[in-house]
């Protein structure tokens, strides 16, 4: 049985797309320091980033924009994104594992969604490895961009200092603007 994990990473953010990774790792394959990305250290993550990238039969990543986002809202932004992983893959999986407990019918394949599944499926830990570092990077270099929002530490989390500069600076093209970007009642924005 040729099985997909996918998870995303981003969700939460106010700022940047959201992401998501499919991975398919041989039958037998096994590696102990795989676990859920938020387990592990930035180095760790990045380590193992390649190791998945060498080790998995086949790996994609898949991106929603947060214009996108702000269209379809973030649960169907998260699906999306792991469709187009999913779409990615260079091999056709026959099922997919999915983290969390929402999943919209992929392309006719059986799929079972897994409550903490990063930390129970080596599939899923490293799809959740390759969203996260995929998309830090992504949040890295748009800090340089945008270095008010403090996106290097951040990665685009509601943080103090994040909503602080959304009302010393305003929005930047990358902010979620249907999400409560200030965290005081509801703020809206104009197209």
């Amino acid at each position: 049985m040729i099985e997909a994990g996918c998870d995303e990473a981003g969700r939460g953010c106010l700022a940047g797309s959201v992401y998501a990774a499919a991975v398919i790792f041989p039958d037998d394959y096994s590696n102990e320091q795989l676990n859920d990305s938020k387990q592990l250290t930035e180095k760790k993550r990045y380590e193992l980033r390649e190791i998945i990238e060498r080790d998995a039969i086949a790996w994609s990543v898949g991106i929603v924009t947060a214009q996108e986002i702000d269209k379809i809202n973030i649960l169907n932004a998260s699906i999306l994104a792991m469709h187009r992983a999913l779409d990615g893959l260079k091999v056709r999986p026959q099922a997919v594992i999915v983290d969390g407990n929402k999943f919209k019918p992929y392309n006719g394949l059986p799929h079972t969604t897994i409550v903490k599944g990063d930390g129970k499926y080596l599939s899923i830990a490293a799809a959740s490895i390759l969203a996260k570092t995929y998309r830090d990077d992504y949040m890295n270099a748009l800090a340089e961009e945008y270095p008010m929002y403090d996106w290097k530490s951040n990665k685009g989390y509601p943080t103090k200092k994040h909503r602080q500069a959304i009302k010393d600076y305003g929005i930047s093209p990358y902010h979620r603007k249907s999400y409560n970007l200030i965290g005081e009642g509801e703020l809206k924005f104009e197209d």
